[in-house]
């Protein structure tokens, strides 16, 4: 059982640390924790995931609480259908872009907010450790089948804002990206790519923040005529994108192209993720929107999100949230957001990508360290103590021409370095700077 209580999921290899037995004790724990009363459960295509529907629902069962089951579905599915039908929480039985021996349960309360180890995980782990479930009552919960695709459907369809239907390469991974991508169908002329289900990925890893996983989305761009491509990960709650000619567009950028989308027909408030480049904000401001920086982090976004009444966040993993999503991801919206652009305009999409390629960015480092962080982290303030400091997450400082945010890893002993220069040369001379400060 150790270690498989994370940040901000649970998650193990199946049957070695994540086991039946040990799924009911966490349906359990989950409403004991929540005292949630109607719980929505999906689950994704592994091969174990039918087992742990049955063993986690038979202890929310056990603790009185009724299930909406809506079968296999991709994890925004499920936040949809947990905000939708006035749930008081969820879980859907993933392990996101693992490979196939793994998977777990990512939880929310009601209304899609989640429950990360500082807000409930770390509480589940102890209940479970110390078998301090409420009582169960004398009569268990009942499960009832819902089908949440055709609702989520309609409301995804209603984001489109052009007639036109645009030719899109989608690589399903053989995951959830299946389901995500039924959504899309007749709003976009979908070209799929891996569209069987398989929770063994034989294809390659689910996981588009692995550039080496694009290499067959790439491919079948460049053989024909799209407009852009699309890759999802394993649960569908992320997606990566090549434009036109098979290249990839970086997804802080993404985010800067969604953010225009959204704006042209309402302002408000738009997240980006404090490791994008400097180009994000500006283009937020000047489609009229207020940019705010964010932590990293899903839990911590949807937070802020909430608290500023956001209209949209990206992060640079991939993640893209919407408020219409109950503030959590679509990766369905997000390829509307771009067909929205492409379909209003004469301009491919690596005409819009390139003017926002106007900085030098180094990418995340990570620097393993044998030395505390806390005091690498000290010492970067104290060496940059002339910039403008930021510690919203980790360090960030930046100068006139450039800047950089060094954080450290919640379990691991790696200290993480982006850092965006005006130049090439400058980034590069900077980079090196700080890596030196870092390794010391």
């Amino acid at each position: 059982m150790a270690g498989i209580f994370k940040a901000y999921d649970i998650r193990g290899v199946y049957g070695r640390d994540l086991t039946d037995p040990l799924a009911e004790q966490i349906g359990r724990a989950y409403v004991t924790l929540t005292g949630a009363k109607t719980v929505v459960v999906g689950r994704d295509c592994r091969p174990h995931s039918p087992a742990l529907f049955a063993a986690l629902t038979r202890g929310i069962t056990r603790q009185g609480a009724d299930v909406i089951d809506i079968g296999v579905c991709s994890t925004p599915m499920s936040y949809y259908a947990n905000g939708s039908l006035g749930a008081d929480g969820s879980v859907i039985i993933t392990a996101s872009h693992n490979t196939a021996e793994w998977n777990g349960f990512k939880l929310c309360r009601a209304n899609a907010v989640p429950i990360s180890g500082a807000t409930g995980i770390a509480d589940i782990e102890r209940i479970v450790q110390e078998e301090a479930f409420a009582p169960s009552p004398i009569q268990p919960g009942t499960i009832r089948q819902h089908d949440i695709l055709s609702a989520y459907r309609t409301h995804v369809a209603g984001f489109k804002r052009t007639s036109r239907r645009l030719p899109v390469a989608v690589d399903m991974a053989n995951g959830m990206g299946i389901w995500e991508a039924k959504t899309l169908d007749g709003l976009i002329d979908m070209h799929p790519l891996f569209d069987t289900p398989d929770g063994t990925f034989p294809n390659h890893e689910a996981n588009p923040l692995k550039t080496e996983t694009l290499a067959d989305l790439q491919a079948l761009v460049r053989r024909g005529q799209y407009a852009f491509g699309v890759c999802f990960d394993g649960d569908a709650d992320r997606a990566g994108f090549v434009d036109e000619t098979g290249e990839i567009v970086p997804m802080d950028l993404i985010t800067a192209l969604i953010a225009q989308d959204i704006l042209a027909t309402r302002k408000g408030v738009i997240f980006y993720d404090l490791r994008s480049s400097r180009v994000v904000p500006e283009v937020i401001e000047a489609a009229g929107g207020t940019p705010r920086m964010s932590r990293v982090g899903h839990a911590f976004i949807k937070q802020q999100m909430r608290e500023h009444d956001a209209l949209f966040a990206g992060e640079l993993s991939g993640h893209y949230y919407f408020r219409d999503n109950y503030t959590a991801e679509s990766s369905a919206m997000a390829v509307l957001s771009i067909a929205n652009i492409l379909g209003q305009s004469d301009r491919p999409l690596s005409a819009w990508i390139r003017p926002l390629c106007k900085y030098a960015q180094s990418g995340e480092i990570n620097s393993h360290v044998s030395r505390d962080p806390r005091a690498i982290l000290d010492a970067i303030r104290e060496h940059y103590r002339n910039g403008r400091l930021t510690e919203l997450d980790g360090v960030s400082i930046a100068f006139d021409d450039w800047w950089f945010n060094v954080r450290c890893s919640n379990t691991e002993p790696l200290v993480r370095l982006n850092l965006e220069a005006r130049t090439p040369d400058l980034m590069a001379a900077k980079r090196d700077e700080v890596l030196a400060c870092i390794r010391a």
